[in-house]
């Protein structure tokens, strides 16, 4: 069904509320999904059952980890740019679950041009921008679970730099009807971003030096909801819908359904509402296999853009099984 409709669904279907702030915040890089089954779904993961980079979506959902797990993805995002993540999550004796999270995006060399060499001056510089998060998750009842990330943010552009504090709150209510969830997340609730460094010549056509102002992060709050519409044999299909109400672009939906065969193969699809630039539904597979008696999972998504081509996710982790077999 959810494929059906996005074949003819209009990107703009929603009112725009609030795309006048597009642009507004810096740091877009926390804005990227680097979960590659939440890719799959067109990011409508706030509500699903958690896995090792759910740190990225939903640290409530980190209680759902049993045994020790470590995971890695790898964005492709295009003209030269790359982002990476790391996560390792562990389980605590009170049953709580704590990690450490590493999130990074790289420009690659990018040349120096001005008014008088606009086709470069053969001098390179590059962007960098990353996090470190350190999270904490627990379950406070048989239903009701908590996640917290603390995340300190930093960012090298040139001559220039910045850092600035943030961190992630979710909360994740599980009932027993076909694995419903529902779920809230505010995301990336920090203080502003100020760039300090040298001074950008201003030789030409200028006055003064270049006032550097304060910009705030990319947060965002969601609400969404999950549950398994489908189970035969071993065969099931998941829905799930997520609302988006960022601080600097308009609100939007996504919706997405998962295929899971057996214990083995899970394939995803979603669409994102009223999100320009994303007109085209998104789709992702994992896989999960076996190193000895430990678990490991391959996962791979792909997300076409109408003005940055098709972006590629891939997705590694391992999950240690402390039980003999």
């Amino acid at each position: 069904m959810v494929l059906c409709c996005t074949l003819v669904t209009n990107a703009q279907l929603l009112p725009n509320f609030g795309g006048q702030r597009a642009g507004l915040s810096t740091l877009s890089f926390l804005k990227n999904d680097m979960n590659t089954r939440s890719a799959g779904l067109a990011g409508a993961s706030v509500a699903l059952n958690g896995d090792v980079f759910s740190v990225g979506n939903n640290p409530a959902a980190l209680t759902h980890l049993d045994e020790f797990s470590i995971g890695a993805s790898h964005l492709t995002i295009g003209s030269g740019i790359h982002q990476s993540l790391l996560t390792v999550q562990g389980k605590l004796k009170n049953e709580a679950t704590v990690g450490l999270s590493v999130n990074s995006l790289n420009s690659g060399a990018m040349e120096y041009r001005t008014e008088f060499q606009p086709e470069g001056t053969g001098n390179f510089f590059y962007v960098s921008q990353s996090a470190i998060g350190i999270n904490y998750a627990q379950k406070l009842s048989d239903m009701f679970n908590l996640g917290v990330t603390m995340k300190y943010i930093f960012e090298q552009m040139a001559g220039y730099g910045s850092e600035v504090f943030a961190f992630d709150i979710g909360f994740m209510y599980e009932t027993d009807f076909n694995d419903l969830r529902f779920a809230v997340l505010l995301q990336n609730f920090g203080g502003n971003s100020i760039s300090q460094g040298e001074n950008v010549p201003v030789s030409f056509n200028r006055k003064g030096e270049i006032e550097l102002g304060r910009y705030t992060v990319p947060t965002v709050f969601k609400m969404g909801l999950s549950f398994k519409a489908w189970e035969k044999d071993d065969k099931s299909l998941s829905l799930s819908a997520e609302l988006n109400n960022p601080n600097d672009n308009a609100e939007n939906l996504r919706f997405g359904g998962e295929f899971g065969y057996k214990d083995l193969l899970t394939v995803q699809a979603g669409v994102k509402l009223s999100v320009k630039g994303q007109s085209w539904p998104s789709f992702g597979f994992r896989y999960k296999s076996h190193l000895g008696s430990h678990p490991i999972y391959f996962g791979y998504a792909l997300n076409p853009t109408n003005y940055l081509g098709s972006q590629h996710l891939f997705s590694f982790q391992f999950t240690k099984n402390s039980m003999k077999r």
